[in-house]
């Protein structure tokens, strides 16, 4: 990949993690400290919540991405495409920070992830169309080298790809919902089926996109596919309606998800990773691991209802995000090149004050289902859960900031 648009990546990737985590320590310090809301008049905690999920998943968990794409797509001596793709990065972080000013305004759809409305509704998908056109216009430029194979398998990718942003522009309408578990309120779990099946389509993808040596051990590409082509059957097969948690067939659809734990690790560990990539790789098999199982586990009639709406569901998303998807993301800015640095150190700080977050979530969701009186009045218990979650948050907060320095260095 070209150094320059590995390190606009990079620094724009671990930009979006650090803005995030300063939002997620001033949200844990509300919880705290509830007074300190008066410092900020209108710009209340339901105000600044948009800003830590949207740049967590837009920012952090999708830039990564798109520098596996560009190093599949835009050859490292195509000047003019790498100055294309560090443009739709800049516009790419534009909106989101624009975004940021709408949501902190009050304009939202109501809707987890997909809070663009009003004037900033178009702003994503249009820096979505401006990357894409970057690497639509380097496959185009070297099309006369590329095999009729390759270029058909990018042309094919690139057809699919301009379909999201007019995906994600009307999903972002309030007239638009998912399927709903009408006996939890939650998702449903093909609805869960479904959006993990993509995160697993976009592992099997993406060691092919960063052009990763095979070794002779692991698990094999067909079989890796071939699994991945059962599951998608289950999916198509199960109700993707309103279907609740009480059927067997959503339980059991979204219990053969365990079998993507040792399949993931298996076919990952069959490429050639970068050295700075191994052991991110092995935290964020361990967090995937984790995810999956508990995912399924508080699924189940009984603990859904209990669960689905207390911190709980919120150290599951933590599992997710801080655990799972941010390993893996210093593992592809490894495979760009562009890992952050500090050894250790900076990989102990981060899996250790992400364990413990989340372990203060899952306690705080336990205790709250059961006390939740206790829990509103803010008994000393919840105080001193709380501060402990604000210490884990700040040491996490420390942790990406000295990898942002690093990256600019």
């Amino acid at each position: 990949m070209n150094p320059a648009l590995a390190t606009s990546v990079s620094r724009h990737a671990l930009g979006w993690l650090v803005a995030a985590n300063v939002v997620g320590v001033w949200l844990a310090a509300l919880l705290v400290w509830p007074e300190l809301n008066g410092l900020t008049g209108a710009l209340s905690y339901g105000r600044w919540m948009p800003l830590h999920l949207d740049w967590q998943l837009y920012g952090w968990c999708t830039l990564p991405l798109l520098g596996a794409l560009a190093v599949w797509m835009i050859p490292a001596d195509d000047l003019a495409g790498v100055r294309q793709a560090r443009w739709a990065l800049a516009a790419w972080s534009l909106a989101l920070a624009l975004g940021g000013v709408s949501w902190l305004a009050g304009n939202v759809s109501g809707k987890l992830f997909l809070d663009w409305s009003g004037w900033a509704r178009p702003l994503l998908p249009l820096a979505m169309l401006l990357w894409w056109s970057a690497l639509g216009a380097a496959v185009w430029a070297r099309r006369g080298t590329l095999t009729r194979s390759e270029l058909a398998v990018r042309a094919i990718v690139l057809a699919l790809l301009v379909s999201v942003p007019p995906l994600l522009y009307w999903s972002e309408g309030r007239e638009v919902y998912p399927s709903v578990n009408p006996d939890s309120g939650g998702a449903t779990g093909a609805s869960l089926l479904g959006s993990t099946l993509l995160l697993v389509l976009l592992i099997g993808w993406i060691p092919r996109a960063l052009g990763l040596a095979r070794k002779e051990r692991g698990t094999r590409p067909a079989r890796f596919w071939s699994a991945l082509a059962v599951s998608a059957v289950i999916f198509v097969a199960i109700d993707r309606g309103n279907a609740s948690h009480h059927a067997w067939a959503q339980i059991a659809a979204l219990g053969t998800l365990l079998a993507w734990a040792p399949l993931t690790w298996g076919y990952l560990r069959g490429f050639v990773w970068p050295a700075a990539a191994g052991r991110w790789l092995g935290a964020a098999f361990a967090w995937w691991t984790l995810l999956l199982a508990s995912g399924w586990l508080t699924f189940w009639p009984g603990l859904s209802e209990r669960f689905k709406f207390s911190n709980v569901l919120v150290a599951h998303a933590h599992l997710a995000m801080a655990g799972a998807v941010t390993s893996f993301g210093v593992a592809l800015l490894a495979a760009l090149g562009r890992a952050p640095g500090g050894g250790g150190v900076a990989f102990w700080g981060w899996q250790l004050a992400t364990l413990a977050h989340v372990a203060v979530l899952v306690c705080l969701g336990i205790v709250e289902t059961a006390r939740a009186g206790e829990f509103f009045v803010g008994a000393p218990w919840v105080t001193g859960l709380l501060v402990a979650r604000l210490m884990a948050g700040s040491a996490m907060l420390a942790a990406s900031a000295a990898w942002c320095r690093e990256a600019k260095a």
